[in-house]
């Protein structure tokens, strides 16, 4: 895909998440979005909560939420449905044999939680037509940017480290990655 054909998609992912957030009502933080820690390391200054010790802190705990998160399917087909195209690799063996496919991780995100509180991070990974988001499915505009988002854009996705990976039948059923039943099928 063409520089110039990405660029307005992702903005228009970001306008999205920030209509999202004003109309829902949803309270929201600042939060800023990298690719890895020189990333972060770069934007020291730019914003209270990014210091060089929050962009370390945050990578590592962004990495070992991703390990704990992420969704897991049953082929890499299925992974690539939801996430793109080269965008999945081998996760977990699984217990009966066989691995997981899971999203790759490929930044965080550091938030300025309210009431003095540490800044939090969450990891990214990308989506099926573009776009980048959090396990839970939240979607975030673009990498080494600063923007409010949502407060739920923080709350950590249910643990599926240990879990069967989903099957086709169960990504239909819920819609993809990051929806609720929906009844959404992938076909065949």
């Amino acid at each position: 895909m063409k520089r110039s054909t990405i660029v307005p998609v992702v903005m228009l992912g970001f306008a999205g998440v920030l209509a999202y957030s004003a109309f829902s009502g949803e309270e929201t933080v600042a939060a800023s979005t990298f690719s890895d820690p020189q990333s972060c390391a770069n934007a020291v200054g730019s914003a209270e909560y990014i210091t060089r010790e929050s962009c370390e802190q945050g990578f590592a705990e962004a990495k070992a939420e991703h390990e704990r998160s992420a969704p897991r399917y049953e082929s890499k087909e299925l992974c690539e449905a939801e996430h793109g195209v080269g965008n999945c690799d081998t996760g977990a063996e699984q217990s009966g044999g066989g691995f997981s496919f899971m999203p790759l991780f490929v930044g965080y995100m550091i938030g300025s939680m309210m009431g003095g509180g540490r800044p939090v991070a969450q990891p990214l990974m990308p989506k099926a037509g573009g776009g980048i988001a959090t396990p839970a499915g939240t979607a975030v505009g673009g990498l080494n940017t600063a923007t409010n988002i949502g407060k739920t854009a923080f709350t950590p996705a249910a643990t599926t480290a240990g879990l069967p990976p989903m099957t086709k039948a169960q990504v239909a059923s819920r819609g993809g990655f990051g929806a609720s039943k929906t009844g959404v099928s992938l076909g065949g």
